[in-house]
């Protein structure tokens, strides 16, 4: 099996570079990737078992062995709401929230997501564009932005990034019972 990386991500490593026999260097066909000799594994999804198997044994380890070491001592409050230190009264059904906290928690989320796509691309742009041309390197990213620039334009027109709403809006609209 051989195994690529990015060029800018070997300057990282302290490896020379793979050369084929008449010292040609060793690229993939049509990218810009160094090759880097064979890793010995035969198929690369027992190392993603083998590390999944590993990721759930430790948790559910820790786990068992602290229910096993840990004091038992049940008692009624213990099981109760804790409402900051204070004797929790009435039903937690009659309370009204206001649910534009979820709205601003869901844009973050889905623009904290749009930064995980974005740094990445950002990091290959130049080869990219150096080997595909600037128009075909850049059209993916704008395609992607425009998508969220026309969800955030629903958002803002909806009234989800409008922290203080007027009361005609807000008539049982954002509130969750």
């Amino acid at each position: 099996m051989q195994v690529t990386f990015h060029p800018r991500a070997c300057r990282f490593l302290k490896t020379r570079k793979a050369e084929k026999p008449n010292n040609e260097p060793l690229y993939a066909s049509t990218s810009n990737r160094e090759t880097i000799g064979d890793t010995g594994m035969s198929n690369p999804w027992i190392a993603i078992g083998a590390l999944a198997v590993v990721a759930l044994a430790i948790p559910l380890t820790m786990m068992a062995v602290s229910s096993l070491l840990r004091p038992s001592v049940p008692e009624q409050g213990k099981r109760t709401t804790y409402e900051s230190g204070e004797v929790p009264t009435g039903s937690s059904r009659q309370i009204k929230f206001n649910i534009q906290y979820y709205m601003v928690a869901l844009l973050f989320v889905v623009f904290d997501i749009e930064t995980v796509f974005i740094f990445p691309w950002t990091v290959i742009y130049s080869d990219a564009a150096a080997e595909l041309g600037m128009t075909t390197a850049l059209l993916p990213m704008v395609v992607f932005i425009t998508i969220l620039a026309i969800g955030l334009g629903w958002a803002w027109r909806n009234g989800a990034v409008q922290w203080v709403r007027s009361p005609r809006a807000t008539k049982g609209a954002d509130t969750y019972e």
